[in-house]
């Protein structure tokens, strides 16, 4: 921001960083259904084409020096990749077992999520070649996956099927209840990742950095890099013990991970707060592949045929997608208003902590309960979801 001139407040920057997020979980939806109406391979092929529409605009925005409403809306078409994410999710879940799906759906997100941090440790040494650079370096990668999927991937004729039967899954519970869940692990994962090296360089500025070339490096990479591989583990550990139980876990240490921020920025330490933030990552990133792994083996339990199970997850996989994916606007924009109400970043942890623990509450209740009230209101826990 500094380096292209423009003089945003803390606020405005916090939006920047939010609304992509907003408009990515906005776009999962058509973009997951587009995967059962188009094929995977065509599918991908558009929607990486796309891309071209946000590349073309960060070169604009800092080219043309655009006042603050047109560098949101460019902003704002950043929220296509998060679409792209959505509908590869899908596209996966048609090829593979039940028994392997959350190690396949761990890997497939771990290399989306792990674009995050190649961002922010790659894009800073493309901008201290030229600001354009920053959306430049995207376009080999852009044009290299489109003719990637014309080249390599099919249209699985099982994956097609009519909207109406996909939008069947809108009236099941376990889809709403697995979406609030994938705000609490997806949502936290895209929240922190885009606000944490804001709140670092408010929090601690004398954070270290390194320096490669006329480049400057900051920790802020690291966070969303242990995330992303924390993803797969968090699906293979699923496949072998239940989803449900590591979602749990990831709860229960999220939940002291944000006690663990307010602590440290309370004592001033940077050493406590870096710590504190890469718990919150790690335990994020296995409750996303967590979650993920429990919406197959939901649907496996509860739908009357393999069929209808395999669509209706498929479908779920995208709805979760787009819920959970709120949690990276609210996230951000909760940090900015704790900050501009209370001068801190203290009350926003502190809610965090709450959703948490609520995120636990429903896990359990919904997912492992075994005994208390089974009779009058049974649970899945018999399936080992």
């Amino acid at each position: 921001m500094p380096a292209a001139a423009f003089p945003f407040t803390v606020d405005q920057k916090f939006w920047l960083v939010a609304l992509p997020n907003l408009i990515g979980a906005v776009m999962r939806i058509p973009y997951t259904f587009a995967v059962t109406r188009f094929g995977g391979r065509t599918w991908t092929m558009i929607s990486a084409l796309l891309l071209l529409i946000p590349i073309t605009g960060m070169v604009f925005a800092v080219t043309a020096k655009p006042p603050y409403w047109a560098v949101l809306l460019v902003a704002a078409t950043a929220g296509l990749g998060g679409g792209n994410f959505a509908s590869s999710m899908t596209n996966i879940s048609f090829f593979y077992p039940e028994k392997e799906k959350g190690t396949a759906l761990g890997l497939n997100a771990a290399g989306g999520n792990l674009g995050i941090s190649v961002m922010q440790l790659v894009v800073p040494i493309a901008l201290s070649f030229g600001l354009v650079y920053g959306g430049l370096i995207w376009l080999p990668l852009v044009l290299a996956a489109a003719l990637c999927a014309r080249l390599f991937m099919n249209n699985l004729e099982v994956a097609k099927s009519p909207l109406r039967a996909q939008f069947a899954t809108v009236k099941r519970a376990h889809t709403w209840i697995m979406s609030f869940l994938y705000i609490g692990t997806f949502g936290s994962f895209l929240g922190y990742s885009a606000a944490f090296p804001l709140v670092l360089k408010l929090q601690f500025p004398q954070a270290p950095t390194a320096h490669l070339g006329a480049a400057t490096i900051t920790l802020a990479f690291t966070g969303p890099l242990v995330g992303s591989l924390a993803r797969p583990f968090g699906g293979w550990l699923s496949d072998r013990i239940g989803g449900a139980r590591v979602t749990a876990a990831s709860f229960m240490i999220m939940g002291v991970g944000s006690y663990g921020v307010i602590v440290a920025v309370q004592a001033g330490s940077m050493a406590g707060f870096l710590c504190a933030f890469l718990v919150l990552f790690t335990a994020a990133g296995a409750g996303n592949g967590s979650t993920y792994r429990m919406i197959p083996a939901i649907f496996a339990a509860t739908s009357p045929d393999l069929a209808t199970a395999k669509r209706e997850s498929a479908a779920t996989l995208g709805i979760a997608g787009a819920v959970g994916a709120l949690g990276g606007f609210y996230l951000p924009r909760a940090i900015s208003d704790s900050i501009n109400a209370t001068g801190g970043i203290g009350t926003a942890f502190g809610w965090f902590a709450v959703m948490y623990a609520t995120c636990l509450a429903v896990t359990w209740w919904c997912y492992l309960r075994r005994r208390v009230l089974a009779t009058h209101s049974p649970s899945l826990a018999h399936a080992g979801v």
